[in-house]
């Protein structure tokens, strides 16, 4: 727990008692390998902060997954629209591996927003960082070349290319299985 203690500092400083009352109003909860978290057309009810495993959200297209992101530990994940509006997902949101998180619904949120300000301003603060996040990616994403694309990448995240299947890498960067498997074996990162 003090790993989650330290993750949500990180943001925001909370208070012992703050974060008592969080982890009070969470629960433990596990997925196993390939099962879907939220399908899409449903709600995303609970955010989760994970302790162990690799998920991933994505589209289908015509039978094809467009892979949007990978989260893992110790991380937020969830699928955001969703969760913030609760309203019927357009994603899908999938264990890769067996996971670990620890999960609080929506209304419990909620409530603890309503009884301590520091947990609001550190969910403000989280939602900006995945703002900061996406704009950053989208930029990658129109200005990168793939090559530029798989380095950044490789640089932040190494640890997922042990862990996930180069398809769906390849996927989330936009770049074709055979030019994604010429720069896993040419390019040094």
């Amino acid at each position: 727990m003090q790993d989650i203690y330290t993750y949500l500092k990180f943001f925001h400083p909370i208070t012992d008692e703050e974060f008592s009352a969080f982890m009070q109003e969470s629960k433990k909860a596990h997925y196993k390998r390939n099962e879907i978290i939220t399908a899409e057309g449903e709600v995303q009810r609970n955010m989760m902060i994970i302790t162990e495993g690799v998920q991933y959200s994505y589209f289908l297209k015509e039978g094809k997954k467009y892979i949007i992101a990978f989260t893992y530990p110790i991380g937020l994940s969830g699928l955001p629209e969703s969760f913030i509006t609760q309203t019927p997902s357009k994603y899908f949101l999938e264990a890769l591996t067996d996971t670990t998180a620890i999960e609080i619904t929506h209304e419990r949120v909620i409530k603890l927003f309503d009884q301590y300000q520091n947990l609001e301003r550190l969910s403000r603060k989280m939602t900006e960082l995945i703002l900061i996040g996406l704009i950053h990616r989208h930029y990658e994403l129109l200005t990168m070349t793939t090559e530029e694309r798989f380095i950044v990448f490789a640089n932040r995240s190494p640890h997922l290319f042990q862990l996930v299947p180069h398809k769906y890498i390849a996927s989330y960067l936009g770049i074709d299985a055979t030019n994604f498997s010429k720069l896993y074996n040419s390019v040094k990162v």
